[in-house]
């Protein structure tokens, strides 16, 4: 069904009308043998609070962004190759129903759909896409991929010391490797807390060593 549809006109008209939404501050997205195969509105959960977004499915990227107006005006295009997403089902919650996890190597959030079934049928669109993509590129599933953002109303408490409180005065931080919450003086270079650094330069050292063991 898919490759039907790769080359006729509806489908161009489909794409086309995609990157229109977008306007000049999206990338273009018609490529030979790509299809639009579906779009709908998930509600993903942000740094602040949970936050809806304009969702396209194609059969080999997954495109998200803002929506500035329900006349189908977007921006803050994203776009994922779909061979490097994996998925996972979550519980609710008392804030977000119908979750499920988008994992990458660079960047993991959670989306929710407005009922069980809209659920399943997203999961399984982009289930079918990913297996076939591994199928043909012969590619591994994403075994690293990055750790999901916690927003800020997911714990008062430093993630690190798990004792002092946020406030004010007391402003929280992510890092950018763990995505944890911790206290501004476990900050060290971009966004990374001292922990991971060091984890980092040990990782770093022994594998310096063990290559050069190897090479005598």
């Amino acid at each position: 069904m898919v490759d039907h549809l790769a080359n006729t006109e509806i489908n161009s008209q489909r794409i086309a009308a995609v990157e229109n939404c977008f306007g000049a501050s999206g990338q273009p997205l018609a490529l030979p043998g790509r299809v639009l195969l579906g779009e709908g509105i998930l509600t993903k959960e942000c740094r602040k609070k949970p936050k809806p977004r304009i969702f396209f499915l194609l059969n080999d990227i997954l495109v998200y962004g803002s929506i500035i107006t329900n006349k189908r005006k977007y921006n803050s295009q994203h776009i994922i190759p779909l061979e490097d997403v994996t998925l996972e089902t979550l519980p609710d919650t008392l804030q977000m129903k119908n979750r499920w996890l988008i994992k990458t190597s660079k960047k993991s959030f959670v989306v929710s759909a407005a009922s069980l079934t809209e659920r399943k049928e997203w999961i399984s669109h982009l289930e079918e896409c990913i297996k076939h993509l591994l199928t043909k590129t012969g590619r591994q599933p994403c075994r690293e991929p990055a750790a999901p953002w916690i927003p800020d109303k997911a714990t008062d408490i430093c993630m690190r010391c798990t004792q002092t409180k946020f406030s004010t005065l007391t402003r929280r931080h992510h890092c950018r490797t763990t995505e944890w919450l911790h206290l501004s003086l476990y900050t060290k270079r971009r966004h990374t807390c001292t922990f991971c650094c060091l984890q980092t330069c040990l990782m770093s050292a022994l594998k310096s060593k063990v290559t050069n063991w190897l090479g005598h």
